[in-house]
């Protein structure tokens, strides 16, 4: 099926870290797991773009997951007049949504983050999909695989985790599982908590700690008054702004951060290219 979509672009969303199960698969075409279901995605030209499932799904599902009945411009607009940094960033992320992914996998996912690149999330992720998750087709009928549900990943052997290079994250990733399979940790619960009463219920999990439960909240809840700061983030607002969000970015500071995140990590790696 195809739709014309506006302020929409796969490659930025792909690109800005939000999730790891979002890659190329060739010129202006993306596949993308999420939710048990597979999906390619390719870009048309003219805001058109080609989608490998039915009308019923995209409207069912990947309409929400992409967040497409929210107007991003009413956050572009909160970029004050002079700040010619944030405008640069805007431009070279234009299309950049944030999707409304499940906490458990972000969880999870962010979890295993934890000082590693985008890449090795994505590696890590991926072989834990591979070793643990349920088998689904892509359009083409090859076998992949959903993210594990939480007793496939409390029950596995150390091993098994461990082979995924998980590193010394393996038990909190296991622990995490393990809460959440026998109810100790109540995720969906947690959705009607404030943000920052969500941030310190999160906080008080093995291994997570304000970045990680910042980007559960952001990415997990969808919580877009929070902004993650990692090592690039730290470096964007030291030396854009004096080491702080302004004021006037506070309630949708998610979102800019992402136009942040993504123009100050791609343009550096392509920097040291």
């Amino acid at each position: 099926m195809k739709r014309r979509i506006g302020d929409f672009s796969p490659s930025c969303i792909a690109e800005s870290g939000q999730c790891f199960r979002m890659r190329r698969t060739g010129e202006n075409e993306y596949s993308l797991i999420a939710g048990g279901r597979f999906l390619s995605v390719r870009e048309e030209g003219g805001n058109e773009f080609s989608f490998s499932c039915s009308e019923g799904e995209f409207e069912g599902f990947w309409k929400h997951y992409f967040d497409l009945d929210t107007d991003y411009s009413a956050y572009r607009k909160l970029c004050l007049p002079d700040d010619a940094f944030l405008k640069k960033c805007i431009s070279f992320g234009d299309g950049i949504r944030i999707l409304n992914q499940d906490p458990f996998e972000m969880l999870i996912s962010f979890i295993i983050s934890q000082r590693k690149s985008v890449t090795a999330i994505r590696t890590s992720v991926e072989r834990l999909c591979n070793a643990l998750g349920e088998e689904i087709k892509s359009g083409d009928d090859v076998l992949t695989h959903a993210f594990p549900k939480p007793e496939r990943i409390a029950s596995a052997d150390t091993s098994v985790l461990s082979d995924c290079g998980l590193g010394y994250r393996t038990e909190y990733v296991r622990e995490a599982a393990l809460g959440v399979m026998t109810g100790e940790i109540r995720l969906s619960e947690m959705n009607g908590l404030k943000t920052d009463e969500l941030i310190e219920r999160l906080m008080e999990l093995k291994g997570v700690g304000i970045k990680v439960a910042s980007c559960e909240a952001l990415f997990g809840y969808h919580r877009l008054d929070t902004a993650p700061v990692d090592v690039w983030m730290k470096r964007v607002l030291e030396n854009e702004y004096g080491g702080a969000f302004p004021q006037e970015y506070l309630p949708a500071a998610g979102v800019l951060q992402q136009y942040m995140f993504n123009y100050a990590r791609i343009t550096k790696l392509h920097e040291e290219t």
